[in-house]
């Protein structure tokens, strides 16, 4: 099945695993590699020889493209930028918008790059400053997430700009990747979808938590770091909603202190980001607080399996995904879908 995106990376898929922290490690971005799709690796949650060492299990694994998801507002930002350079890894993507001078950089070297996006006007920015797609992620999507539905986002940036974009935001099967696709998309992008796969190193006993979930099993909170951020709902959750601000952010500031341990990131290290991430995103400093205590929620759930003391991000498909195939088998099956509904559609209409 090929598309804009596909020909633009060099995937026989237009299928991305997104780039979710703790998640997204060299096992699951070589698996999705090696199905013909795009994986990306998480790089927000290493530590930079961390990153090096990933980079080189993938290379490891697979000889096919992959990506590489980077903070823009990191600390040693340019310091990973080079390193993509260095390893010549296919695809650089952003959770922030990179500056104009990052694209520039990336692309002189041969590296594509698709920062992710939640308005038309900031596709518009970023495909002004050379970037070659974007991904636009709907609020039905996991982790930090806008108000704007898929099916309403994504018309509004294929019409502002004439780059590839990616859909994500509700997408786990054919049918989303056959719709993504008639909107005028160039393929879509999926984080719950592989976070519940045989390759994915979340607990076994947290994917059961995954799949207990119905349509109702997520929400959207601002406790966990003061942005709209879409996880299960869990006891924890339901507890955050309930804690006083100050009681919040103390524990924010433990946490906080754990994940410098944790990265190896010295305190005027983490000062310095924290700066940057203020100005980047316009945080107060109590916002700035809980978003350094993020990580480690996440961590305790996804890594450590704390599901009594750690957050667990999900989309809303969460309530339609009721098994854990092999990574092979969700691209194969995602693109079998989509041609037979594409080609069914074809017949019907006489095309």
């Amino acid at each position: 099945m090929k598309t804009a995106l596909t020909e633009l990376v060099g995937v026989e898929h237009p299928v991305v695993q997104t780039g979710m922290g703790w998640v997204a490690g060299p096992r699951l971005v070589s698996a999705t590699a090696e199905a013909g799709a795009l994986g990306i690796l998480a790089s927000a949650t290493m530590t930079f020889a961390e990153l090096e060492a990933a980079i080189t299990e993938v290379k490891k694994r697979t000889e096919k493209p992959f990506g590489v998801n980077l903070r823009a507002d990191a600390a040693d930002a340019g310091d990973r930028v080079d390193l993509l350079i260095r390893e010549r890894v296919k695809v650089a993507s952003f959770a922030l918008a990179p500056r104009k001078e990052m694209i520039a950089k990336l692309r002189d070297h041969g590296i594509v790059v698709i920062p992710s996006i939640g308005a038309a006007r900031h596709a518009e920015k970023v495909a002004a400053w050379g970037a070659d797609a974007v991904i636009v992620q709907g609020g039905e999507g996991g982790g930090h997430t806008g108000g704007v539905a898929t099916t309403l986002l994504l018309p509004s940036v294929l019409d502002a700009v004439d780059i590839p974009v990616v859909a994500a935001g509700g997408f786990f099967d054919g049918r989303g990747l056959a719709a993504a696709l008639a909107y005028g998309a160039a393929g879509v992008a999926m984080g719950t979808r592989f976070l519940l796969s045989k390759e994915s190193t979340v607990p076994d006993d947290v994917k059961r938590v995954y799949l207990e979930q119905g349509l109702t099993g997520t929400v959207v909170t601002r406790r966990v770091d003061g942005l709209p951020h879409r996880v299960l709902r869990t006891d924890l959750v339901e507890k955050l909603e309930r804690t006083g601000r100050l009681r919040g952010l103390a524990q924010a500031a433990r946490n906080a202190l754990r994940f410098r341990n944790i990265t190896g990131l010295s305190p005027v290290a983490m000062v310095k980001e924290g700066l940057a991430m203020k100005h980047g995103n316009d945080l107060t400093w109590s916002q700035l607080v809980m978003a350094a205590n993020t990580p480690m929620l996440l961590r305790a759930g996804l890594v450590d399996g704390r599901t009594d003391a750690g957050v667990l991000a999900s989309g809303q498909v969460v309530g339609m995904i009721h098994d854990l195939p092999t990574v092979a088998g969700i691209v194969e099956g995602t693109v079998a879908e989509a041609g037979e509904i594409l080609r069914r559609l074809g017949r019907e209409t006489g095309g």
